[in-house]
């Protein structure tokens, strides 16, 4: 998208407005700050909380903020400025006006990370949508050598609108041809996930803050190579693998997009179709980072989102059960460690774990091959031992107990097998 270049140095600046409900503390904003900032490729020459008694509409911050803030720039050579928070077009504008350097606010931020990380046709088609509904209200800032110009129309309304219209008419345009293709991209994805659903295997879907580790452990349960760093948002395209559980021959594991707070709105509603997979999933896996400070304010984002989506109802009940995966482990101190154990002792609905070391990996799949075999029952069938499809089905699909030869037809096979609803659904509709 162009707005920064890798390597540039950075002044990184939370504004900490006074009355303002934030998810997270002062430092804990801050720290995410930096880390989006380093997702990019910035380098971070100072970084700072910065206490906003009032916003000024013309800079946000007060004049004597905003000359520290220059000052700041010069003594570290920072050719940027990061705001983390949202700015409007004019206070951007009169911010780079008056530091003499390009600034850009948390939503631009985050833009410039799924721009660059986005790897499938959707997702790119999403990361579009989405800056083209950031920049719809900057344009002035693009066309401010205009104001040099004077056209002959008075009825234009000012210097260089004409230009400008015209943009913002082609920014439309461009906006509803891909809302469009999303929604060609969404019926799609329905339909692939009416097939997933009419297939035998259940779906375990991986949820989480950014950066909570859910990408290692994908790579981890499944051999596979999804880009897993210590970088906000690694990972941004949903990717779906088989893996194999106890008492489940076969489940689909599916990675999705990280959460963070205070999401910029333009995003939410562009990437509400990637994770709209969580909502057919059987299971879901919210992957917490237990070692970070903020993993309480985190996991009440995840929720939120869960929420959102209707997985989570108004009384705290899920139509999807959710398993607690505590990853990271292996960074508590024993103190933290020791406390936190009896949590989970005392919680099957929890599982501690490291998904870069392997431990708990194995009560992991334990667990997950529990929970999707939970509402299964013992069932007996009488089938005709030519049926080699069905008998081949029964052994794929459910937990065959016992496959003894039928007492009253030695031509027939008495199966004794375990299966949930779903799989006994589909074990009826074969033809």
């Amino acid at each position: 998208m162009g707005e920064v270049s890798r390597g540039a140095r950075a002044l990184v600046v939370c504004p900490d407005i006074r009355g303002m409900a934030y998810d997270l503390d002062a430092q804990s904003r801050l720290a995410e700050a930096e880390g989006l900032a380093l997702a990019i490729g910035i380098t971070i020459a100072e970084s700072f909380v910065l206490p906003v008694r009032e916003v000024r509409p013309n800079l946000l911050f007060g004049a004597g903020q905003v000359d520290n803030i220059a000052i700041a720039c010069e003594q570290n050579e920072a050719e940027l400025v990061v705001v983390d928070g949202a700015l409007t077009p004019i206070q951007q504008r009169n911010l780079e006006d008056k530091l003499s350097r390009k600034v850009i606010d948390r939503t631009g931020l985050i833009l410039e990370i799924f721009g660059e990380r986005a790897a499938t046709a959707e997702g790119r088609l999403q990361v579009e949508l989405a800056h083209l509904d950031y920049q719809q209200s900057r344009l002035v800032r693009s066309w401010t050598h205009l104001e040099r110009q004077r056209g002959g129309f008075g009825f234009l309304g000012g210097p260089g609108e004409t230009q400008i219209e015209a943009d913002r008419r082609m920014i439309r345009q461009r906006m509803g041809r891909l809302r469009k293709e999303l929604e060609q991209v969404r019926k799609t994805r329905g339909l692939h996930r009416e097939r997933r659903e009419r297939a035998p295997w259940p779906v375990v879907a991986l949820v989480g803050y950014t950066n909570a580790g859910k990408s290692t452990l994908f790579n981890h349960l499944t051999g596979a190579t999804v880009m897993a760093e210590d970088l906000l948002f690694a990972t941004l395209d949903p990717t779906m693998r088989a893996i194999a559980l106890p008492g489940v021959e076969k489940a689909i594991l599916s990675d999705t997009v990280g959460f963070i707070s205070d999401l910029p709105t333009q995003l939410v509603a562009a990437f509400r179709a990637t994770l709209e997979e969580v909502t057919s999933a059987d299971v879901i896996c919210h992957v917490r980072d237990i070692s970070n400070p903020s993993t309480a304010a985190q996991k009440a984002q995840v929720l939120d989102v869960l929420r959102d989506l209707g997985v989570i109802d108004g009384e705290g009940d899920t139509s999807i059960p959710i398993l607690e995966v505590w990853n990271k482990w292996d960074l508590l101190n024993d103190d933290d460690a020791e406390e936190l154990g009896e949590q989970v002792e005392a919680d099957d609905d929890i599982v501690a774990m490291s998904a870069l070391t392997g431990d708990g990996v194995d009560t992991l799949l334990d667990r997950l091959g529990s929970m999707l075999t939970r509402n299964a029952t013992l069932r007996s069938f009488e089938v005709p031992a030519s049926d080699g499809r069905r008998i081949a089905w029964l052994h794929a699909h459910g937990e065959v107990l016992e496959d003894v030869e039928a007492e009253t037809d030695g031509s027939n096979r008495l199966i004794t097998v375990r299966l949930n609803p779903k799989e006994m659904g589909q074990y009826e509709a074969l033809d």
